[in-house]
């Protein structure tokens, strides 16, 4: 006898053995039982999640001479006649090769014979979305009103592209992705009445590749307990069959991108290739467990969304601390497009090249986060003593002397109070690049008593240009709704930024007198 697949020979014959969908089985169960049967249902949702083998339970309960409350007997002749595909009240049509108006004539002129044995003709048209216009015109008319005998039952992936009319005339389920957990015990379930011994992690890593589709679980381990036929399926024998790599060269490979070493990440990508691994696996793997990572930095509590050992968990979270929450979004925005490119690419490995180097030198990129990336590691810099200024010589009666604060006027006008309190409102309302160099920076009063913005080093220069000086002053002109005048100033270092100018944010009283505005 032939080999039967593991998806075929395991496909569920009852509602009791659908897993992950018993929103769906519930209300269909339910419906059946109390004679509520609808003429037309639309089943939508991703490849494998059981569409067709729940209309298929549902044209044989419908038909079953002794129905249970969890699906058909399986036993009685009309059963059998349909599992084995012999019955004429069950007419399953593949709308991918059958999508012209004369397939759907067909269909339309059996309509009208009443079945020759059983309760009602089903029929299930898989991949509906495949039909023409022309076809969908000519169900029409028949999927509205058609005899009390008959059924339809639609099933797509890709629900929208099915028109407006035929999806008002149907009783519309979503199918939504199993869970890993779900997954994972049905595999589990399987290779114990298989006789296969399998490790805990080898099925959960099965169950993540498969990616909320049980079919595509089914077949991905009939693969891996083929390749290590009458072995027990570890992990590594699973990464090994599915090109896949282990965690801990995703921790490594990050590690090496934290400490800009671009080196290390190509000949830990070479490394990758040679054993034989599959790029776009990798790739997709790596964005996984950056999101892993994002989820441990943002709560304490992800140990139960986070799916791995404790021992990687830990590594996790030390990396957590040597990052920043906005250049791992990065880090996955940068893979995530990688992802999309290498698919159909021929030069895979270039392109995943392209992208650890970005990652590395973030100055290859102009968009925001790359900015305050590179903004960032000129920081770390700084604090670690890597640059050399080069200072002017001090005249040795003003060394030690520190430059002394200017004093809060006694009177400030009404329109620097409002901007002075309302300043970080204001600054919120900022957006991008101007909102981040704005908080980098100090609202202070001139000499004359105006509005004076204060800055240092990148941000001064980045202030210095005209279009964002008329940014700014756009800003504040919408926030009093008037026109308010506002100079700028660079302050040699971030001491003297906050040591030698009033900072309005923080020094401001404002209890003081307001100047009147003729007064000026």
């Amino acid at each position: 006898m032939s080999y039967t697949a593991l998806y075929r020979k395991f496909r569920p014959a009852t509602f009791a053995d659908v897993k992950g969908q018993e929103h769906i089985v519930t209300t269909l169960r339910n419906q059946i039982a109390a004679g509520r049967i609808g003429h037309a249902y639309l089943f939508t949702g991703t490849r494998g999640t059981g569409k067709t083998t729940v209309a298929k339970i549902v044209a044989r309960m419908v038909n079953c001479e002794h129905p249970t409350q969890d699906g058909p007997c399986g036993e009685c002749h009309t059963c059998k006649a349909i599992a084995s595909g012999a019955s004429m009240n069950v007419i399953e049509i593949d709308a991918a090769s059958n999508n012209g108006v004369d397939n759907i004539r067909e269909i339309v002129d059996e309509v009208a014979y009443s079945p020759a044995e059983g309760k009602y003709k089903v029929y299930i048209i898989d991949e509906v979305h495949m039909l023409s216009t022309g076809a969908f015109n000519a169900l029409l008319k028949t999927l509205e009103e058609p005899p009390s005998y008959v059924i339809f039952i639609l099933a797509t992936t890709e629900v929208h592209k099915i028109p407006a009319t035929i999806l008002s005339r149907c009783q519309r389920y979503d199918f939504k992705r199993i869970s890993l957990d779900t997954i994972t015990d049905r595999l589990r379930e399987l290779t114990e009445k298989e006789g296969v011994a399998a490790e805990e992690k080898a099925l959960r890593y099965v169950a993540k590749v498969a990616d909320g589709s049980m079919r595509d679980a089914l077949s991905l381990l009939d693969q891996c307990i083929a390749f290590h036929i009458g072995q027990e399926l570890t992990m590594d024998k699973a990464l090994d069959v599915l090109g896949a790599v282990d965690t801990t060269v995703f921790s490594r490979l990050l590690r090496c991108v934290i400490q800009k070493d671009v080196s290390a990440c190509i000949s830990l990508l070479e490394e990758v290739v040679m054993q034989g691994r599959e790029l776009v696996q990798f790739v997709n793997d790596f964005v996984w467990y950056l999101r892993n990572l994002m989820l441990v930095q943002t709560s304490d509590k992800m140990e139960e969304v986070v799916d791995m050992s404790s021992d990687n968990l830990k590594l996790l979270k030390e990396e957590a601390g040597l990052l920043d929450l906005d250049r791992v979004i990065r880090y996955i925005r940068i893979f995530s497009e990688l992802s999309n490119q290498i698919r159909y690419a021929t030069q895979k490995r270039i392109l995943v090249q392209i992208a650890l180097i970005k990652l590395c030198q973030p100055q290859m990129e102009k968009d925001y986060q790359s900015v305050l990336d590179r903004v960032r590691q000129v920081e770390e810099r700084l604090d670690q003593g890597d640059f050399v200024v080069q200072t002017q010589s001090i005249p040795q009666e003003e060394v030690g002397k520190k430059k002394e604060k200017p004093k809060l006027p006694a009177a400030v006008s009404e329109d620097v109070k409002q901007i002075a309190s309302q300043w970080v409102s204001i600054v919120d309302g900022a957006e991008g690049m101007l909102k981040a160099m704005l908080k980098k920076s100090v609202i202070s009063l001139s000499n004359d008593n105006k509005l004076m913005l204060v800055s240092e080093g990148t941000v001064a220069d980045f202030f210095a240009d005209e279009v964002h000086r008329e940014a700014v002053q756009k800003l504040l002109s919408d926030f009093i709704q008037k026109e308010v005048e506002i100079t700028y100033e660079r302050a040699n270092s971030k001491r003297e930024q906050e040591d030698s100018y009033i900072n309005l944010e923080k020094d401001i009283q404002f209890d003081i007198e307001v100047a009147d505005e003729e007064d000026e």
